[in-house]
């Protein structure tokens, strides 16, 4: 993240899992999981304390500020 006071252009911050962010757009959930290379087939996310519906991934953009956890199933036995 920048300094207080410093501004890079181009760029938004989100809270990700609990930690600071960077994105260079707004991206939908369904674009960020993407880019993490995260299977959207095996994790729940919440976006700002709503947990999302996997239908509403695509439809669901993230913004500057927004926090967003992304929880991986895991099998075993």
């Amino acid at each position: 993240m920048p300094e207080p006071g410093q501004v890079r252009s181009g760029s938004l911050f989100i809270t990700l899992n609990g930690e600071p962010f960077e994105l260079d757009r707004p991206l939908s959930v369904t674009d960020l999981l993407t880019r993490l290379a995260i299977d959207p087939r095996r994790v729940a996310v919440e976006h700002n304390l709503t947990i999302l519906k996997r239908q509403a991934f695509p439809e669901v953009v993230v913004i500057e500020g927004d926090r967003v956890e992304i929880v991986n199933f895991v099998g075993g036995g």
